[in-house]
């Protein structure tokens, strides 16, 4: 296992590892949890070599106090990934080592991908994740690079940049892990209380009613529905239900055929926001 802080190393190192035949890469902003290692495994088994960045990029926070809050544990994150593989190349640059000159985000052109749900609350968010996430994909150039289903929405914005800018690598999309519970894991949890990080299975467990409605419902009953479910929590405040297309996230009007569809929600419980969907 090898830490590097800066690109230049991390350039040096890859071009000296020859014999390479397919390279990884696992974008995280740290605070890791098993759905992260999830993320490592499989790259682990599908690649020579596997990269795994701990990077919290400001670009992509549009809440000043988020962006303080957000855990920072890289001693624990380091002993975590040696416990899955020694085989593992961790990259832990600085903001400033990521960024030449002023730390600001590009525009992109996501297509309306970037406009809606998270977009609708997170003012500049996907452009910061599409300057960090074309960063890396350069930098370390990997065959393949692994995201979580949970923030499904940057999944597919990220497949968008890609295939825009044209950049030779496979995004690999993977299902959620969830705590015994049923809670989506997230670095955000660890900010939970015990007790509320039980009661937040709620989040889950509504999602599946949903799911189940939408089988014989429709879309606007179902998310009204939610809305019903969340109104009686006096822990939870709901800011959106959405169900849209999964390819264009476009907000359904009418259930069509052959098209697959997904709810979206985010919640706060106190000061943390937490984001999940399920495939309808």
């Amino acid at each position: 296992m090898q830490l590097i802080n800066t690109k230049k190393e991390l350039r040096s190192l890859l071009s000296s590892l020859d014999k390479i035949k397919v390279l990884g890469l696992v974008p995280t902003m740290g605070a890791l949890h098993l759905g992260h290692i999830s993320l490592v495994e499989r790259s682990l088994g599908e690649n020579d070599i596997t990269v795994v960045s701990i990077f919290v990029n400001p670009t992509q926070f549009n809440n000043r106090e988020d962006l303080a809050n957000y855990p920072k544990t890289l001693d624990r994150d380091i002993s975590l990934l040696r416990s899955v593989s020694e085989d593992i190349i961790i990259f832990a640059p600085s903001p400033q080592e990521m960024y030449t000159g002023d730390i600001t985000s590009k525009s992109y052109n996501f297509e309306g991908l970037d406009t809606v749900m998270e977009g609708e609350f997170r003012e500049g968010h996907f452009n910061g994740v599409g300057t960090i996430i074309e960063k890396l994909l350069t930098l370390v150039a990997p065959t393949r690079a692994y995201f979580g289903e949970k923030d499904f929405q940057q999944l597919q914005i990220i497949r968008k940049l890609v295939q825009t800018l044209a950049i030779p690598v496979r995004i690999i999309g993977c299902p959620i892990v969830r705590e015994p519970n049923g809670l989506a894991m997230s670095s955000r949890n660890e900010r939970l209380p015990k007790a509320l990080r039980q009661e937040a299975a709620f989040i889950y467990s509504t999602l599946q009613g949903a799911k189940e409605k939408f089988g014989t419902k429709s879309a606007d009953f179902v998310m009204d529905w939610v809305r019903d479910q969340f109104g009686s929590k006096q822990n939870f405040k709901l800011e959106y239900i959405k169900i849209a297309d999964e390819k264009n996230l476009r907000p359904i009007i009418t259930k069509e055929k052959d098209t697959d569809y997904r709810a979206f929600i985010a919640v706060y419980i106190g000061d943390v926001r937490l984001i999940d969907n399920i495939a309808l």
